[in-house]
């Protein structure tokens, strides 16, 4: 059996976990967040603690426990605390301003860069090069900061762009004559 799947979650006060035959839903003082329950997979919920169990002996069944495990810990960590992503912007004249649920870029190109956040996804700009996207949903706060990412991603000779603030960025040497 997976070792991620065999350890169990422990669900913290204040958060309301509703496993049905066919969704899982997690409720806590950020949001509620929904997702399907795969049919290879059984969620038990008991003294606080969720479990969850490989309904047959396949690998992929072994496989999913794990991935529903890591899925649920994230939502039941989404709801409680929230998840974050640091960009910084790199570049002469690069500058971002968080106007409410859009977010406006100047970013080297002959036009602003206006992008809208979606729901549950909020965005702030401490700085003029630094943008802070939060939000309850894991997958929706890491999309939302790969596609801020891709509108100017790090170009390798000069490192112009925008990238993740913990992001290594490897400068290329230029050609020599």
């Amino acid at each position: 059996m997976s070792r991620v799947g065999k350890m169990p979650i422990v669900v913290p006060q204040g958060v309301d976990v509703t496993a049905g035959a066919e969704t899982i839903s997690v409720k806590g003082s950020l949001g509620t967040l929904v997702r399907p329950v795969s049919p290879l997979v059984s969620v038990k919920k008991e003294d606080g603690k969720l479990t969850f169990v490989p309904t047959n002996d396949s690998q992929e069944a072994d496989a999913m426990s794990g991935t529903m495990r890591a899925l649920v810990a994230n939502m039941v960590g989404g709801v409680t605390k929230g998840f974050e992503k640091k960009l910084t912007l790199v570049g002469v004249g690069f500058r971002a301003q968080a106007a409410g649920p859009k977010l406006n870029l100047q970013i080297g190109f002959s036009h602003p860069v206006s992008k809208d956040m979606p729901a549950g996804v909020t965005v702030a700009c401490p700085t003029q090069t630094e943008i802070v996207i939060k939000g309850f949903d894991r997958q929706a706060v890491g999309q939302v900061a790969a596609e801020v990412r891709a509108l100017r991603p790090p170009e390798p000779y000069k490192g112009k762009g925008i990238r993740y603030a913990d992001e290594k960025v490897t400068i290329k040497e230029t050609k020599k004559k």
